[in-house]
C-alpha cells in the first residue's frame, strides 16, 4: 500500500469522484458535513476510500467503496459522549437517508448502510458482506503506522490525557491508562488490530504499519532514556 502508483493518490481518487455525478455531489455534502476533529474528518474519509479500493482491488464495486467511507463518520458524537458507541449505528441511518438522494438504489444503500453500520472497533462485528470487511480493514488502519501516531496523540491531547508517564512510560510499574496517557493506547488496542483485520491486503499493511508504530516507540524510549527492552 506503499505509494508505488498513480492509483494509490488522492489525485486518482479525486478524478474517479469528480467522473460520476452522484458521488461529486456527496463528496461535497461530505467535505461540508463531516466533523473538524483530525481523527474522524474529511481528509480521513479521502485516506479511508483511496485505502479500501486498494484493498479491494477491483473484486468490489468501487463507487459503494466511495460512498460508505465517505460516510462512514458522518454522524460523530464526541469520544467522552454516551452516544458514542452508536457512532456507527448512527451513521448508517444518516446514509440510509442520504443515498438515494445521489442517485444509489435500494440494494446499494442498504449494502453501503450495513457496511457503515458494522465498520467500528467498539461495536464489535464482524461484518457479512466484502465491502464491509473492506471498509471496517481501511478504517482501522487509519488507527495505524505514521498517520496512526499522529491521530492517536491528537485524540489523547483533545481528551486531555498526555502524551506519556514521564518516568514509567512503557508500564512495567502500573497499569495501563489510555484515558490519561496516550502511548498507552498503542498496547491496550491499537497493536491488536492486526489480529482484527478480514482481508490478506488489510492484514499485511496492518503488520507493516505496526512495524512502523514499534519503530517510532524505540525511538522515543531512547530520547526519553527508559529504553524499551
Amino acid at each position: 500500500m506503499q505509494e508505488t502508483s498513480d492509483r494509490t493518490s488522492i489525485n486518482w481518487l479525486r478524478n474517479i469522484i469528480i467522473g460520476d455525478e452522484g458521488l461529486r455531489e456527496l463528496d461535497e455534502y461530505a467535505r461540508q458535513n463531516l466533523s473538524s476533529d483530525p481523527g474522524h474528518d474529511y481528509a480521513h474519509a479521502l485516506r479511508v476510500a483511496l485505502c479500501a479500493l486498494e484493498i479491494a482491488d477491483g473484486v468490489s464495486d468501487a463507487r459503494s467503496i466511495i460512498a460508505a467511507a465517505l460516510l462512514h463518520d458522518i454522524v460523530n458524537p464526541p469520544k467522552n459522549s454516551p452516544l458514542r458507541k452508536r457512532a456507527s449505528e448512527l451513521s448508517a441511518e444518516r446514509a440510509m437517508e442520504l443515498l438515494p438522494n445521489f442517485g444509489f438504489d435500494k440494494v446499494r444503500v442498504e449494502n453501503i448502510a450495513a457496511a457503515i453500520r458494522d465498520h467500528s472497533y467498539s461495536r464489535g462485528a464482524i461484518p457479512d458482506s466484502l465491502l464491509g470487511q473492506i471498509l471496517q480493514d481501511a478504517d482501522r488502519l487509519e488507527a495505524l503506522g505514521a498517520v496512526g501516531i499522529m491521530r492517536c496523540v491528537a485524540t489523547g491531547v483533545q481528551m486531555g490525557g498526555e502524551l506519556f508517564h514521564s518516568t514509567d512510560p512503557w508500564a512495567r510499574d502500573r497499569e495501563l491508562d489510555e484515558q490519561k496517557f496516550a502511548v498507552d493506547h498503542f498496547f491496550t488496542k491499537l497493536f491488536k488490530l492486526p489480529n482484527t483485520m478480514q482481508t490478506k491486503k488489510g492484514r499485511d499493511e496492518a503488520l507493516r504499519r505496526v512495524g512502523v508504530m514499534q519503530r517510532f516507540l524505540d525511538d522515543l524510549g531512547q530520547e526519553l532514556g527508559h529504553r524499551r527492552v
